[in-house]
């Protein structure tokens, strides 16, 4: 069963413009300290959708290809576990750091967490595009 990968897509390519603007001194330079939050936290917020998107398009697949039985019920680092051994992502620990950032976000506001999650979001984006390439090349 093909999964549509259009949600997807464009939770990448919207984190990959939060993060284009957020990231650019050019553009960053006429905004106040306030409106500089705002784009980080805007990163943030897209870091956080597209990792959920992404754990559970993890998951569809592997249950499409492997069988229920199998993913049903797993921890989410035995989920990227099994993400890994099938060459949907390269790195199974990476992927349980930014789960935990995700944690983070979702029970405290802290500028220093808010900080290091954002900077989280920048290998991030690049796990999630080689993610959505593996999963484009075996959504068959």
């Amino acid at each position: 069963m093909l999964l549509d990968l259009t949600s997807l897509r464009k939770a990448i390519s919207s984190l990959e413009s939060a993060l284009d603007f957020a990231c650019s001194k050019e553009k960053l330079s006429g905004l106040s300290e306030s409106q500089r939050r705002v784009v980080r936290a805007g990163v943030i917020q897209n870091f956080e959708f597209t990792y959920e998107l992404c754990w559970k398009f993890m998951k569809r697949w592997l249950e499409n290809n492997l069988g229920g039985v199998y993913v049903d019920g797993v921890s989410r680092r035995e989920l990227f576990r099994l993400a890994a051994e099938h060459q949907l992502i390269d790195d199974a620990e990476r992927w349980m750091f930014y789960h935990q950032w995700r944690n983070e976000t979702a029970h405290i506001y802290d500028e220093v967490i808010a900080q290091e999650v954002f900077e989280a979001a920048i290998p991030f984006l690049d796990d999630a595009k080689i993610f959505l390439k593996r999963l484009e090349s075996k959504n068959d």
